[in-house]
């Protein structure tokens, strides 16, 4: 029956109430089997494509046995205990070929995602390309390396879904430009990795492929949205994986799994063939990036991708190659540092490891000055949500159509679907009691009009430019800040979104931004923890310490940051890092 034609029946019915009552019973009964058999539908969309997945690791699984048997002498341990770069010199001399090592990731990655569930797919191509790897002449940067990459970066003939089922059934008919280049240069991406639904959350689940796990800690979260790159690598089953940034979701896994990462500035990379829930969104900028155990992994990766060819089939990227002197320099630096943002209070853990990364840094010879990053509430506000949510989040919720949401996510949806009234009354109600919920709620609802984008996008650039010119003043090179951390406990980060203000600000900057681990979490810490009131000492502060309790031994990890377009300074102060808490392990 078509709406009009149930109208007319309603209007001829509206003089007899049994009629009338027992059609609206039927017409409520018919719109509930719609929904049933709609979500019917969704479901079986979701069971092919775990199906697929299944398929797929089974494929995988015959193929690394398949290797084991006919090379039974593989030295599985010692390749898996090597570095990246060590892996590159052996691939190169020819003392491990590039089989050994692929089959042995294959293996190790199937046992990883077997305890927490963090491969989607297998690329079934990396054999062919195995082959292709013996003809060719000249070996590429990353010869014979095997990467992995996150769902949402297109594979030639796979799916891209972001966790959506809106993006199932539509198989890419290329690469991406990222993938294209890590081809080019010899690695050979073997798998694909878990994000959370529409990737606006740090957990790492959605209906169609599951929760996946933090490999040091079932009980945590590996972070996201990245979160299925950050499980695989830390769990040994990959040794070079890239993912995506747009608050954090480079940083944040890297930082719960104990991982180096870095976001670069959002056009150092390019992001052709990238599915994104927020096309068309500038104020706050997405980047893709590496993700490694080691910062000389990242620079490897950097100095592959910045080729020619990347510069060739994206001339919109900067045709900036590496700069090697850069990052190997020994100059001492002028770095910033800040122990906490005044908007969410560090757990105390984190708040050791930048005292004790500063001090080592101060001993090393390097110079180290206090700076406060300006207005943080209001980049929250104003900048990071009200940017990322100009359009009041009409996009993202048109990515949940036809969708069942996920209830890591719920929290969230709930409250980006309240109507924009709602949120501002509610945003008046809460400001003299709860002021940083109200901010949030009231950015939620977007900006209105074509002219209050670009006086939003205007506020943006003069606020960078305030914190350059902050920067500038005190003869900055880089800047020491939190990262967040340790790992959440389940069901926290989308309870807790604007949580990210550590991460979120260099997106907003678009300032180059890596993490490296520094410390583990220390029963002291795990004490302290239990008088944390943050600074608002609302439900968000109660809920921070609750999402990071329960984490003794995990990894702590600091944040680097550098100036736009100085990837490798950034990586040079990491490697600094790296290596002055590497020796603090040593004397300890």
């Amino acid at each position: 029956m078509t709406q009009e034609r149930l109208w007319q029946v309603l209007d001829a019915s509206w003089g007899d109430p049994r009629t009338l009552s027992a059609l609206l019973c039927s017409s409520v009964a018919v719109v509930v089997l719609l929904k049933w058999l709609e979500r019917r539908q969704i479901q079986q969309k979701m069971k092919e494509a775990r199906r697929a997945r299944d398929l797929a690791l089974e494929r995988m699984q015959k193929a690394a046995c398949g290797f084991k048997q006919e090379n039974p002498s593989t030295q599985t341990a010692q390749i898996l205990s090597l570095t990246m770069v060590e892996l590159v010199e052996k691939l190169k001399d020819g003392s491990l070929s590039p089989e050994s090592i692929l089959y042995t990731y294959m293996g190790k990655a199937l046992e990883v995602t077997r305890e927490v569930n963090c491969v989607t797919d297998f690329i079934h191509g990396c054999e062919d390309q195995l082959q292709k790897l013996k003809n060719q002449k000249e070996k590429g940067l990353l010869y014979g390396i095997p990467v992995s990459i996150k769902e949402h970066i297109d594979c030639k003939g796979h799916i891209s879904s972001g966790g959506m089922v809106k993006f199932l059934g539509q198989v890419k008919e290329e690469d991406s430009v990222i993938v294209q280049v890590l081809k080019y240069q010899g690695a050979i991406p073997f798998v694909r990795t878990n994000v959370p639904q529409t990737m606006m959350n740090y957990d790492c689940s959605n209906l169609i492929f599951g929760q996946t796990l933090n490999p040091l800690n079932h009980h945590k979260s590996p972070g996201g949205s990245s979160g299925g790159e950050g499980a695989l690598i830390a769990g040994g089953g990959s040794i070079l994986g890239i993912g995506s940034d747009v608050a954090g979701s480079i940083r944040l896994p890297s930082s719960f799994c104990g991982l180096c990462g870095l976001k670069p500035t959002g056009n150092r990379i390019s992001k052709l063939g990238v599915v994104s829930p927020i096309v068309g969104m500038e104020s706050v900028v997405p980047a893709l990036g590496p993700m490694a155990r080691d910062v000389d992994s990242l620079a490897l990766c950097m100095k592959a991708l910045l080729c020619d060819e990347m510069f060739r089939l994206d001339p919109t990227v900067p045709p900036i190659p590496f700069n090697e002197e850069v990052y190997t320099s020994s100059k001492p630096l002028r770095i910033g540092y800040y122990e906490g943002d005044g908007y969410f209070q560090p757990s105390p853990s984190m708040k050791r490891a930048i005292q004790e990364t500063r001090k080592l840094l101060q001993d090393a010879g390097h110079t180290l000055v206090p700076f406060v990053p300006p207005k943080i509430d209001y980049m929250v506000d104003e900048l990071f949500t009200r940017g990322i949510f100009s359009d009041g989040g009409a996009h993202l919720m048109d990515c949940f159509k036809g969708d069942i949401v996920d209830p890591t996510l719920r929290f969230q949806f709930n409250t980006y679907r309240l109507p924009a009234l709602v949120k501002r009354i509610f945003a008046v109600l809460l400001k003299p009691i709860y002021p940083r919920i109200a901010g949030d709620l009231s950015a939620l609802c977007g900006v209105g009009s074509a002219k209050n984008l670009w006086d939003q996008r205007g506020a943006v650039e003069a606020y960078r430019t305030e914190f350059i010119v902050k920067w500038r003043k005190l003869r900055l090179d880089v800047i020491l800040c939190p990262a967040l951390g340790p790992a959440f406990n389940h069901g926290y980060a989308g309870k807790l979104f604007a949580a990210t203000s550590y991460t979120n600000l260099y997106n907003v900057l678009d300032f180059p931004a890596g993490v490296v681990p520094v410390s583990t979490v220390t029963r002291a810490d795990e004490e302290e923890l239990k008088h944390y009131r943050g600074h608002y000492g609302d439900s968000w502060d109660k809920r921070l310490k609750e999402a990071v309790e329960g984490a003794v031994g995990l990894p702590v990890a600091v944040q680097c940051v550098a100036l736009p377009w100085q990837e490798e300074l950034c990586l040079r102060f990491m490697k600094e890092v790296e290596t002055l808490a590497h020796s603090m392990k040593r004397n300890v």
